[in-house]
């Protein structure tokens, strides 16, 4: 893996910034995140965030961060992400030779009980209210489950992070989104998500686990009628 790879791959269609970062975990394991821009701006998510909330979703604890060059710190709150998990911050031109953590299920997994293991990952001190989600690819799915921090506003919920993973990963390309919730009575994606999830998964297929054991699905259209769009807008950023 080096720089270029991970930065083409990048969700960065308004600003055409491409960033991307690695984080190594305790573990010495280490975990990718790319920038995913969204049409409505403050819903896009920073490489950091990719990449921590990775690591901890699978229980590693992140104590390194390396990041492409000095541009990146004046970005993406590095100082509020290094006091946060105590990390220690490096600019690398070069990657080190090291395979990428990239984790998916076989599509022949029993739903259900999969997305109830995943809730033991979320990390939840604030709501205690955990959420696990699956992206659905041709060749297998990726994993999300809600991530928070001190500061509520920059953690990620289960299907933002799920896509987060899965576009990291290089995939362009889902065939629906599955969401479950432990104590939610009714499972279903917060306004945040599902304009994310809109973007990602035009008129793609949203099933919703819920508590009482029912399972129902929806578009994501249906979710999210009516959402904003504006060639214009793009055309003004690109240009």
């Amino acid at each position: 893996m080096n720089w270029n790879t991970l930065l083409a791959r990048s969700y960065v269609p308004y600003s055409g910034r491409h960033e991307a970062c690695v984080v190594e975990g305790k573990s010495g394991t280490y975990y990718a995140g790319v920038r995913i821009e969204n049409i409505a701006f403050p819903d896009t998510i920073s490489a950091i965030q990719v990449a921590l909330f990775t690591c901890m979703s699978e229980n590693d604890k992140p104590v390194k961060l390396i990041l492409r060059n000095n541009a990146n710190k004046d970005h993406d709150l590095v100082n509020f992400w290094q006091d946060e998990y105590n990390l220690t911050v490096t600019v690398e031109d070069t990657l080190p030779e090291f395979t990428l953590f990239q984790k998916k299920y076989p599509l022949r997994s029993d739903i259900n009980k999969l997305m109830e293991d995943l809730l033991d990952q979320a990390v939840v001190p604030n709501s205690d209210f955990p959420v696990s989600a699956l992206i659905e690819t041709y060749d297998g799915f990726i994993s999300g489950v809600n991530m928070e921090c001190s500061e509520w506003r920059l953690g990620l919920c289960a299907e933002r992070m799920a896509i987060a993973k899965a576009v990291t990963m290089g995939y362009e390309i889902f065939d629906g989104i599955h969401i479950h919730t432990k104590y939610g009575e009714y499972s279903s994606p917060c306004g945040a998500c599902r304009q994310v999830i809109i973007e990602h998964l035009p008129d793609k297929p949203v099933h919703l686990y819920h508590a009482d054991k029912t399972h129902s699905i929806h578009s994501s259209s249906h979710l999210l009628p009516n959402s904003f769009q504006s060639k214009k807008l793009k055309k003004l950023i690109i240009e």
